[in-house]
């Protein structure tokens, strides 16, 4: 298996990646989805939504195996977080 190469620099990939999110992805979800992992083609403006990262990413790379994937976390601008979080008192 032959390892891929990225074909963007890193501010064109997320450039392209977030300009897709909003203008063609965003406007089709549903509130339902709130939560879920999109995985979008930078090139074809293919995209898949799951629960699992790996699942959305496995099923469009299925129909584009040579796919440049963006993934975006739907109603959060962060797909991870790392670390631990502090409570706010009220």
């Amino acid at each position: 298996m032959a390892v891929q190469q990225p074909r963007y620099s890193k501010e064109e990939f997320a450039q392209r990646g977030d300009d897709i999110y909003q203008n063609q992805v965003f406007p089709l979800v549903d509130a339902a989805n709130h939560g879920k992992i999109v995985a979008i083609d930078i090139e074809t403006k293919d995209f898949e939504i799951d629960a699992s990262e790996i699942a959305a990413c496995t099923r469009l790379e299925a129909r584009h195996p040579d796919a440049q994937i963006w993934i975006v976390r739907i109603g959060s601008r962060h797909v991870r977080r790392f670390g631990g979080r502090t409570k706010k008192s009220v």
